[in-house]
């Protein structure tokens, strides 16, 4: 990591707001007692047993039930209102050889849905294709355009997934060029539905479906269900079992990537889907899931060389590494990437799929990055901090298909509500004008409702739309300062005027003694983990680092903490996060929020800490600054040739000398070659209990330097970059000019 590269991270840990951490986990003789008994009926830990209170299963039967997930939590797809109707003109299709067309959104929810629906109809025989928009060329939803195209290509029925329960005039307009269309959708509905043959989605008034929180695939995969139990006879569960050994992989993909709660049949289905994907893989899945883990060239691509371990198949696995990566090509290139991917019937072919969409994400993260270092640059010119609750950002060259991404990670780092708006296609070709309209993607905190934001704004916006906690929007350049202004004040109303600080839920508090593997166990059975089931969040206080070791050339940190009273020691793991980022070293007592995970390496199978959060309290407590402000300028005094008494320690010996070089040079070899002066004091304190002051590492650093024993830079104020250099000689310090001045200054 060089100079430019930690002033970077410097100013990132600035922007980085320290997160209260609050329990959900109460204190009432109630709670008590309900934990107690959930612990005692079902034979688990007290913990299990707090987590399952803490998600709503206050007693002994639902805590049971959630556990089970038994097919009693499937519901009847004929429940869904208009299902037996659109399945029987699905039929009438089929058996006519008519032209169907599966048309989605390029979300990964649709692409998945789409994948679905036509895999489904082409093992019937059907006539079959798909339709996705193109984000930047044809917009979200249902087109007139579209339709036209479909009808010029023969189509006479459209199965929507995840999209058209908006598309009243669409839909409309669609008859009128004989196809006939079936919506299947999970958004919120109008109070007008569009005129469709079938309209299935749970969320109409008049649906009796018990289960409203499907995602867009899965309300695609229960229609298949009622076409497979309408036209085959079955039972319901015999259904759901061979349809879901074929697609629930693809329910579960895109249920946990639309962020739907995964609780009810979601659990259920996202358990099948997981399940499936862990036994056997479709090819399009196993061929992502091989260029995920390579190594990348310049571009991007995968080159062949595999640089991780076959990766556990989790919901967090998925929701991280799967679905950005079909993703993106609904982003930045054409969802139909994805769908290929899914549908490919060869290895070759899905091969080459895949790696398209790896060069796809790794093009996307590179604008990510770009617009990313160009929006905080406009936050820290632009923005008042101190007053403005809202971050209203704008450019001309955003790419729109990130730009809600970016939004989000700015909402993270600064705690505030992000909206990002690029003009990009919107302005005339001379020169940028009023009436140019900009695509806008926001991101929200907790207390502030975007869409209610909007709304106060809408005079000044073309549409918008969207939920509580993102939304997306079009506002006209001229219309844009009003805009941040206007919605900056009313943020201000509902937020108050102190800027607000990040609230992180943890479900309870542990002590290391809990911190086992057979807990770890037990609490997997509440997976998998996803909205509406979190994963288990704990809170260890004050645990003491005894080690900080750079991962993967600092893009990961690993700490190994310990309790001086237990002895145990725990490694934990930071993703994401560099040792210069997270300024921990070895020494310090830090409290950490953190989820529970099992780690198995080499047949040994142990407990670690996947770290979401750290609060350092020797920073908190200042105890490393207060030191240097009163010994600086007295080490100033000293190198300036005042003289020092022999109890001041300011004179070192041959074993601190081998201290910090063996110390230096150990970082050095795992990858940590640029070293703050108290990571040196106390990562040998923790090493070798040998404490050495602050003056005496400044003099011992500065002979290293002048004997040329190791390259060493001040990068910043107490920051040190080291080289070493490698030599078969000895080096006699006492011939050190340095040395010789000091033993002169000092008085017995």
């Amino acid at each position: 990591m060089g100079y430019e590269q930690i002033m970077q991270t410097t100013n990132e840990k600035k922007r980085l707001k320290r997160r209260e951490w609050v329990l959900r986990a109460g204190k009432s003789p109630e709670e008590r007692a309900s934990v107690s008994a959930i612990a005692e009926k079902l034979n688990i830990h007290p913990i299990t047993a707090q987590l399952l209170y803490n998600r709503g299963y206050k007693d002994p039967a639902s805590a049971e039930a959630f556990l089970r997930m038994e097919n009693e939590s499937l519901c009847d797809p004929f429940e869904l209102k208009d299902a037996k109707v659109g399945a029987q003109r699905l039929l009438k299709a089929v058996e006519n050889r008519e032209k169907i067309t599966v048309y989605g959104d390029y979300d990964v929810d649709g692409v998945t849905a789409v994948c679905t629906v036509y895999l489904y109809l082409k093992s019937k025989g059907a006539a079959v294709d798909y339709y996705i928009p193109n984000r930047e060329g044809d917009g979200y939803g249902v087109s007139r355009a579209a339709i036209d195209l479909l009808a010029e290509r023969g189509t006479t029925l459209i199965v929507t997934v995840d999209t058209g329960i908006t598309a009243n005039d669409e839909i409309a307009y669609a008859s009128t060029r004989g196809i006939d269309v079936v919506v299947t959708d999970h958004h919120e509905c109008r109070s007008d539905l569009p005129p469709a043959v079938a309209v299935i989605n749970p969320h109409r008034p008049d649906c009796p479906y018990s289960f409203k929180e499907l995602a867009g695939v899965g309300v695609a995969f229960k229609f298949i269900c009622a076409y497979e139990q309408m036209t085959s006879c079955d039972d319901l569960y015999t259904c759901v079992a061979r349809l879901g050994y074929e697609y629930a992989d693809l329910v579960a993909i895109g249920t946990i990537a639309d962020v739907m709660p995964l609780v009810g049949e979601n659990k259920l289905l996202v358990s099948l889907g997981l399940d499936r994907m862990r036994k056997e893989k479709r090819i399009g899945l196993r061929t992502l899931i091989e260029a995920s883990m390579m190594k990348a060239d310049g571009k991007g691509a995968p080159v062949g060389q595999q640089v991780a371990a076959d990766p556990k198949i989790t919901s967090s696995y998925v929701g991280f590494t799967l679905a950005p990566r079909i993703n993106v090509a609904g982003r930045v290139k054409n969802a139909s990437l994805a769908v290929e991917l899914f549908l490919a019937d060869t290895y070759e072919r899905a091969k080459f799929y895949a790696g398209e969409l790896c060069n796809a994400n790794q093009d996307r993260q590179e604008k990510e990055n770009l617009i990313m270092q160009e929006a905080y640059a406009l936050i820290e010119k632009e923005h008042d901090l101190s007053r403005d609750r809202v971050l209203v950002l704008d450019a001309d060259h955003w790419h729109h298909g990130v730009i809600g991404i970016v939004a989000s990670r700015i909402t993270e780092s600064y705690a505030l509500p992000c909206i990002l708006i690029s003009f990009k296609g919107g302005m005339s070709a001379d020169e940028p004008s009023g009436d140019d309209i900009g695509k806008g993607s926001g991101r929200s905190i907790k207390g502030l409702n975007l869409v209610d934001a909007l709304v106060h704004s809408s005079n000044r916006l073309v549409k918008y739309g969207g939920h509580e906690l993102a939304a997306g929007l079009s506002i006209k350049r001229k219309d844009l300062a009003d805009f941040r202004r206007e919605i900056n004040d009313y943020a201000r109303s509902v937020l108050g005027e102190e800027q607000p600080v990040p609230v992180i839920e943890a479900d309870c508090e542990l002590t290391f003694p809990q911190i086992k593997t057979s807990l770890a166990r037990e609490i997997r059975r509440l997976e998998p983990y996803g909205t509406g089931n979190p994963s288990p969040l704990f809170i260890l206080n004050r645990a003491i680092v005894y080690e900080v070791i750079s991962l993967r050339k600092g893009k990961h940190t690993k700490l190994m903490i310990g309790d001086s009273q237990s002895g145990m020691r725990v490694t934990a793991i930071f993703f994401s996060h560099s040792p210069e980022e997270i300024d921990v070293v070895a020494g310090d007592t830090v409290s950490l929020l953190f989820q529970l995970d099992i780690n198995e390496w080499c047949g040994k199978t142990t407990v670690q800490m996947i770290l979401r959060d750290l609060h350092n309290e020797s920073r908190q407590e200042n105890s490393f600054p207060n030191e240097c402000s009163r010994v600086k300028q007295r080490f100033e005094e000293i190198r300036m040739g005042g003289t020092f008494s022999a109890s001041e320690g300011v004179l070192p010996n041959r074993d601190d000398f081998v201290s910090v070089y063996q110390f230096v040079r150990r970082s050095i070899r795992q990858g940590q070659s640029i070293i703050s002066h108290e990571a040196i004091r106390k990562g040998i304190f923790a090493a070798d209990h040998r404490e050495i002051g602050y003056i005496k590492l400044k003099f011992i650093i500065r002979v290293l330097q002048e004997m040329n024993l190791l390259g060493i830079e001040e990068v910043s104020d107490e920051v040190y970059s080291f080289r070493f250099y490698f030599s078969s000689n000895k080096v006699d310090l006492e011939k050190s000019n340095i040395l010789r001045r000091l033993r002169v200054q000092q008085r017995d």
